[in-house]
Parts: structure tokens; C-alpha cells; sequence
């Protein structure tokens, strides 16, 4: 029995989702295919890969340790493939890219469209996710991150700063008043992200650079952004916000920026790259385009 790149393939979908049935249905084979293969690849190693539970199947030890090598065995094969057709300035194939959600929404989105409008040939995988993923082991070419990373062995493109500031809605304000200074905010009803370490404490900066942490309370939190924005729209609260999630509602009076003479703490923008991915051309392109579009979205500070 022959280990053969289809039969690895398989494997690892199966390995990824942990459902027999999830990967036939992604692949349009029959379940009994899926199980096929991957009982052809077992037979071919001589030992167990896969487990099951009440629920799914699981990876067996051995499984475990083979799922890592045969993932990277398939991103050399499909990283070959890739080089060979950039050396003949072949831009066809696809992109894989991971994004902030609510940032992906509202801006990554369009430009998206208008990289494939200028090079249809290439496919975009958009995946929009708040979560820290191995870009590796999820297949990623390219990752979008707002906020501070960890030391990593990935290729890094600082893109910026995102500026934040507060705001809320004119009703909100009427109703409550409007704060005159730091020390009024924890009389206020904040709208506070759930996924966001220390957003029960504010830090702004004044104009005389005059730092002042005050706390930061109230009965909504969220984690996701673009449900701040509906928040922030119902009248719900005073929230800190990035100027890119709320630029439209800011021009047209809908939300208002308050303590204008007060700095929050802007938040890096970077772009990651997978080293091995990143000479591929449509990888390069598209990196590069994203770098060149993101500098003109509002509330982006170059670095």
C-alpha cells in the first residue's frame, strides 16, 4: 500500500476538522472514500492515526506526530509548485488571509476586492478571526494583527498605528451629560471588550502629557467590534474605539468624539508573513498592495 500525497491530503483535513463527514462534504466524496483513504494510509504505516469519541475523531499519538510532518510535506509540495510557476511570473493560485474581524469588515474587505478586480486570476481565502492562530498549521500566507505580538519566527511588516478615541452617541450625552475631564468617566456607562485585557481601566494622556488611568465600568461587554458599533449607535454608552470603526458615524453626527484633549494609547498594526511563502509572487503582491491601501484608511497612523 502505497502513501500517496491524496491519501496525506485527506488525512489531514480529517485531522484538522475532526469529522469524517465534514471532510467528504468539503471535498463533494463520499464518506466511505474519506474512510477509505484514510484507512489506506494507516495500512501503509502500520499503526492507528485516528480515535473516536462519542462526538469526533481525534488524532491517536502517532497520529499526532505524523499530522505535523504531513502537513509540512503537502506546503513543500505546494510551496514547489508555487515557486516553479513565480519563476515564469506566474501570479495565478490562491492567497490565504487571516484578519482582525471587525478591522476585516470594515476596511481589509474592499481593498480585497479591488486587488482582484486589478489581478483576477488570483484567489483570495479570507478568514476574519479575533483568535492568535498558527499560521502554519492553518494554512495562512498572510495575517493582519492589531495589538502587541509575541516573539515569533514570522516575517514581520509593521504597517502602523491604529489612533482610538471615545465616543458616544448624542442621545447617550443628553441624557447623561457630557464628560468634562478623566475624572467624570467612572460616574459613566462604558461599553467595554470582553476580549481585551485591562478594559476596566482607561489610560488617557493629556496635552501637557499628564497621564491619568481612571477606571472604567458598566453593564455591556462585548467582544466583537462591530457590535461596540451597534452599542455605540443604540445609545448604550461612552466606548474607546478606533477611528476606522467609526469614521462614517463620526462624519455624519451620528456618534461624537468627547475628551478630545486626551490621547488613548494607539494600537500597532502589523502583517505577517509566512518566510517561506513570502517571495511566492501573488503573495507578494498582495502583501504589498495591502501594505500601499492600509496607509490611506482613517485612524491609521504610518509608522
Amino acid at each position: 500500500m502505497d502513501i500517496t500525497l491524496d491519501r496525506l491530503r485527506t488525512f489531514v483535513r480529517v485531522a484538522e476538522r475532526g469529522s469524517l463527514s465534514a471532510v467528504a462534504r468539503e471535498l463533494g466524496i463520499g464518506q466511505s472514500t474519506v474512510t477509505r483513504q484514510v484507512q489506506e494510509l494507516e495500512t501503509a504505516l502500520g499503526v492507528p492515526l485516528l480515535g473516536r469519541t462519542t462526538r469526533r475523531v481525534v488524532l491517536t499519538e502517532e497520529g499526532g506526530r505524523y499530522y505535523a510532518n504531513a502537513l509540512q510535506i503537502l506546503r513543500l509540495v505546494e510551496q514547489a509548485g508555487d515557486e516553479v510557476r513565480s519563476t515564469r511570473g506566474a501570479t495565478a493560485g490562491t492567497v490565504r488571509v487571516s484578519c482582525t474581524a471587525a478591522f476585516g469588515v470594515r476596511c481589509i474587505s474592499r481593498l480585497i476586492f479591488a486587488f482582484q478586480d486589478l489581478y483576477p486570476e488570483i484567489g483570495i481565502d479570507f478568514s476574519l478571526t479575533d483568535e492568535r492562530i498558527d499560521l502554519l498549521r492553518e494554512g495562512v500566507d498572510i495575517a493582519l494583527r492589531l495589538g502587541p505580538l509575541n516573539d515569533s519566527a514570522l516575517k514581520r511588516r509593521a504597517l502602523g498605528h491604529s489612533r482610538r478615541l471615545l465616543v458616544a452617541a448624542p442621545a447617550y450625552l443628553a441624557a447623561r451629560g457630557r464628560p468634562a475631564g478623566p475624572q467624570d468617566l467612572p460616574a459613566q456607562e462604558g461599553i467595554r471588550m470582553a476580549n481585551v485585557a485591562g478594559s476596566d481601566m482607561l489610560v488617557l494622556t493629556g496635552a501637557d502629557r499628564t497621564r491619568h488611568a481612571v477606571p472604567f465600568g458598566g453593564r455591556l461587554r462585548l467582544d466583537h467590534g462591530l457590535a461596540v458599533r451597534e452599542a455605540l449607535l443604540a445609545g448604550r454608552g461612552i466606548a474607546p474605539t478606533h477611528h476606522w470603526l467609526v469614521d462614517d458615524l463620526l462624519a455624519d453626527g451620528r456618534v461624537e468624539a468627547i475628551l478630545t484633549g486626551y490621547a488613548l494609547p494607539p494600537v500597532p498594526l502589523t502583517m505577517l508573513i509566512l518566510p517561506e511563502r513570502a517571495g511566492i509572487a501573488r503573495v507578494r503582491l498582495l502583501a504589498d498592495f495591502l501594505a500601499a491601501s492600509i496607509a490611506r484608511i482613517p485612524g491609521i497612523d504610518r509608522p
